[in-house]
C-alpha cells in the first residue's frame, strides 16, 4: 500500500476515535448521568482531556492525513514526486501533535482513574459532604467501597468506565501517530509508493 493512501487510512480512523473522545468528556460532566453544580464536577473533567487533548488536537492530524494522498504540495516548484515528500515529511509534524494531545489525555484519565470521582459521602454528618473518598486509589479492587459515595447514583462505576474509555482510546490514538510518524518518513525517503525505492518514485 502506497504511504499516502495508508495515512489516509489512519485519518479515517482517527475521525471516529476524536468523536467518542469528545463524547465521553462530555458525559462526564453530569456525573452518573445527574446534573450537579459545577464545584461537585470532578477535577480532571475540567482538564479537558478527550475535548481538547484527543479531540480537538487530533483532528488536525487526521485531516492532514486524510488529504495525504491527493497532496502534492503544489508539485513542489513542478516537481510532484518533491512535493509528494514533502508532505509526507510535514504529516511527521502533525503527527507529533496528535501525540502530544493524545499523551495529554491517557495522563489525565490515568490520574482521574486512580483519584477517583468526586460524591456526597455523607447525608448526615455536617463535616461531611462532597469529597474525594478514593484518593488513593484502593476502590479499583474493592468494588464494596463504591458504597460510599451516596450521591450521585452510580457515579464511580460512570466516572470510571468514560475515564477507562478515554484511557484506551487515547493509547490508540498514540499508536496511530507513532506509526504515522514511520509511515511518513518511509514516505519520505521512498516516495509516495515503496514499489518506487528502487527507482522513478513513480514517474513515468
Amino acid at each position: 500500500m502506497c504511504s499516502g493512501s495508508f495515512a489516509k487510512c489512519i485519518g479515517i480512523t482517527l475521525i471516529p476515535l476524536s468523536i467518542v473522545c469528545v463524547l465521553c468528556n462530555i458525559l462526564l460532566f453530569f456525573p452518573g448521568g445527574e446534573s450537579v453544580e459545577s464545584e461537585h464536577i470532578t477535577e480532571q473533567v475540567w482538564y479537558f482531556g478527550g475535548i481538547l487533548g484527543s479531540g480537538v488536537l487530533m483532528i488536525f492530524p487526521a485531516l492532514v492525513f486524510l488529504g495525504l494522498k491527493n497532496n502534492d504540495c503544489c508539485g513542489c516548484c513542478g516537481n510532484e514526486s518533491c512535493g509528494r515528500r514533502f508532505a509526507m515529511l510535514s504529516s511527521i509534524l502533525f503527527a507529533a501533535v496528535g501525540v502530544i494531545g493524545a499523551g495529554y489525555s491517557v495522563i489525565v484519565s490515568a490520574v482521574a482513574i486512580n483519584h477517583g470521582p468526586q460524591c456526597k459521602v455523607s447525608n448526615g454528618d455536617p463535616m461531611k459532604g462532597w469529597d474525594y473518598p478514593f484518593s488513593d486509589g484502593n476502590y479499583l479492587t474493592n468494588k464494596t467501597a463504591w458504597s460510599v459515595c451516596l450521591e450521585p447514583a452510580n457515579v464511580v462505576s460512570w466516572h470510571l468506565s468514560l475515564f477507562s474509555v478515554l484511557l484506551i482510546m487515547g493509547l490508540i490514538q498514540v499508536a496511530l501517530c507513532a506509526v504515522q510518524v514511520v509511515n511518513g518518513l518511509l514516505g519520505c525517503l521512498c516516495g509516495d509508493c515503496c514499489s518506487c525505492c528502487g527507482g522513478s518514485d513513480g514517474a513515468v
